[in-house]
């Protein structure tokens, strides 16, 4: 299992925009071969950051999404409300 969390800072008043495009996206999302798992996380003192954290079946899994049609229409347009560079790691359990 992959662990991946995507930090991403907006400008606030672009922060309804990347929700609506978050709702209108997520149930799709979920439904990539190999997502198990997506949550939104909001910053508790920075409200205008957000945090993606989803778990995938594994790295070729991640990079078939990331490859995908769909993240070519969902990344590109949160990309454009962000307020700086997006912040990205994978992660596994320790074990």
């Amino acid at each position: 299992m992959l662990l991946r969390v995507v930090r991403l800072a907006f400008d606030p008043a672009q922060v309804p925009a990347f929700l609506a495009l978050f709702r209108r996206s997520e149930t799709r999302i979920r439904q990539q071969p190999g997502c198990r798992h997506l949550e939104l996380w909001q910053d508790a003192d920075q409200p205008h950051i957000y945090c993606t954290y989803s778990h995938w079946d594994d790295a070729a899994a991640l990079d078939a999404y990331r490859h995908s049609a769909l993240f070519g229409e969902v990344w590109p347009a949160t990309k454009r409300l962000l307020a700086a560079p997006a912040q990205a790691f994978s992660v596994v359990r320790a074990g």
